[in-house]
């Protein structure tokens, strides 16, 4: 499971499970990568919760 956190500078992808952590980093500063990170983690359970109903279990 895995979310994308897109910029118009580039673009990150993190996984969300076994815990959430960086996957990809593609153009995206330090700062904009902790600002995703944080909204990744506030929001765990809507975008798994939004995920399973995507994708399934």
């Amino acid at each position: 499971m895995h979310v994308h956190a897109t910029h118009t500078d580039g673009e990150a992808k993190f996984w969300l499970e076994p815990k959430i952590e960086l996957a990809l980093n593609q153009g995206l500063s330090q700062k904009q990568i902790n600002e995703a990170l944080a909204l990744v983690h506030a929001h765990h359970e809507e975008i798994a919760h939004a995920w399973r109903i995507r994708f399934g279990d």
